[in-house]
């Protein structure tokens, strides 16, 4: 009796067995919401578990990069030297095409720039070619490559933009 009268003492004109349902009630509601928490938790953490895997080799593709850009250095001057064996550069070719395609499956991806738009979100303007013959603001030669690793920019592409002369 001494219980039921302190629970009766704790909210005056309620019944302990009312009092015992809205307490339910209230813990239930605290264990729905530190479950959703804790879900929410879960779905973040494998999120940044994601987006760490699938950038974490962004340092090691830079470095990459410049090994390739390298080789295709190599590749267009082994094309233009007329000392060349047609061997060599056929050998060259399809080992920068295996390289190419290994990044690729890692999701590197080229920015296509000649020719487009420039974009100053993809592109870097390092200089300006008057030009009658295209519109303003299209990239007519790109110096060095751009890439973008599973959507997002790498490094972007080092390009000349036609202004009018």
């Amino acid at each position: 009796m001494e219980e039921n009268e302190k629970l009766e003492e704790d909210l005056p004109g309620t019944d302990p067995e009312s009092q015992l349902k809205a307490e339910r009630d209230e813990l239930y509601d605290r264990l729905l919401r530190k479950q959703a928490e804790f879900d929410n938790y879960k779905k973040r953490i494998e999120r940044e578990r994601s987006e760490y895997i699938q950038f974490a080799s962004a340092e090691l593709m830079r470095e990459l990069l410049n090994a390739m850009d390298s080789f295709d250095l190599a590749i267009h001057n082994a094309s233009s030297d007329s000392g060349a064996s047609d061997n060599m550069l056929q050998g060259l070719d399809l080992i920068y095409k295996q390289f190419q395609d290994t990044l690729a499956r890692f999701g590197l991806k080229a920015i296509e720039a000649r020719g487009q738009n420039f974009d100053p979100n993809l592109h870097q303007a390092v200089s300006t070619i008057p030009a009658d013959d295209v519109a303003e603001n299209t990239v007519v030669d790109e110096l060095r490559k751009g890439y973008m690793l599973n959507g997002r920019l790498l490094r972007p592409s080092m390009v000349s933009v036609a202004v009018r002369s």
